[in-house]
């Protein structure tokens, strides 16, 4: 048995979900890699998933190996882009995870130029607004807008985003403009079920935090949809600059409560907890971090009134 092609086979299968779809990925039979993945449990007498005619679902100790396994093979995959043909030019697939409007905005226009200066690596992109499992799901890189992150995590913070409160001039014509945070609890405002606590508001006043309990007819979990509410004059949202600044410079919403800031998040890149990254993750959050270093496109340009 050749050890490490048959790990290649388990984490294959583990990631596509099925022997099938493993097969496909790797360019094998399936009857190749159902043999060694059998041929694998058989050398650790461990029984690494847990079979039936509709699923496969790992059991503990297939947990345990995935997770070494992952690393392994990453760990090689580095080696090999280091030394391989004497470049250590990135090269293979790189599966990305990011937000549905930044990365619609913001992330899609640059992977030309991304492609350009490596083009031996295959970008798969998935946009997704919720917080993908990266092992579990087989992702190499996550983009990720938060705050803060969970202290396992490894991130790289690659720049930041202003959250702005904002709405519609016909709501505020109609609804009156609240001139401080308390206020809000009078006006309908737009939650963001991904924040938390998404029904309180937390802005930075001369004595402290002041923390505003908000309410109102609409909670998604995607920033364009309240984007479109607000611009239809629905209420009041806070929602980050990517997302909102050209319409703030057109005058299609108005800033609010300019004495009373929010806190910025932080937009950063964020990879399974290993020891060495492949080359093709460095590359991309190296060019990530290098055309968002100064002022971010979504950042740039006079404040709005």
């Amino acid at each position: 048995m050749d050890r490490l092609l048959a790990m290649e086979a388990f984490v294959a299968v583990v990631e596509a979900g099925s022997f099938v779809a493993a097969s496909e990925r790797l360019g094998r039979a399936t009857s190749t890699t159902s043999r060694q993945v059998s041929e694998l449990e058989a050398h650790l007498q461990a029984r690494l998933f847990q079979r039936t005619t509709r699923r496969l679902t790992l059991t503990e100790q297939g947990q345990v190996f995935y997770r070494h396994c992952k690393d392994l093979l990453a760990r090689l995959e580095e080696a090999e882009a280091e030394v391989g043909a004497g470049t250590g030019e990135p090269n293979g697939v790189l599966r990305v995870t990011a937000p549905v409007s930044f990365g619609t905005l913001h992330l899609a226009g640059l992977i030309p130029q991304f492609h350009a200066r490596h083009p031996r690596v295959h970008l798969n992109l998935s946009l997704d607004d919720r917080q993908v499992d990266l092992m579990g799901e087989g992702h190499d890189l996550a983009l990720r807008i938060s705050r803060s992150l969970p202290e396992h995590l490894v991130a790289r913070k690659l720049a930041s985003v202003s959250i702005i409160t904002c709405a519609a001039p016909g709501y505020l014509a109609q609804a009156g403009r609240p001139e401080r945070p308390e206020a809000l609890q009078a006006h309908t405002c737009l939650l963001y079920s991904q924040a938390e606590p998404y029904r309180t508001w937390t802005y930075q006043g001369p004595q402290g935090p002041i923390p505003v309990r908000v309410g109102g007819y609409l909670t998604a979990n995607n920033g364009d949809v309240l984007r479109a509410a607000a611009l239809a004059g629905d209420g009041i949202a806070q929602l980050p600059a990517f997302l909102v600044r050209d319409d703030l410079s057109a005058g299609r919403l108005v800033p609010l409560l300019p004495d009373y800031p929010l806190p910025p998040l932080g937009v950063y890149a964020v990879y399974p907890s290993r020891r060495y990254l492949p080359a093709k993750v460095r590359a991309f959050v190296d060019f990530l971090a290098e055309t968002w270093r100064d002022t971010p496109t979504w950042e740039q340009g006079p404040a709005p009134d």
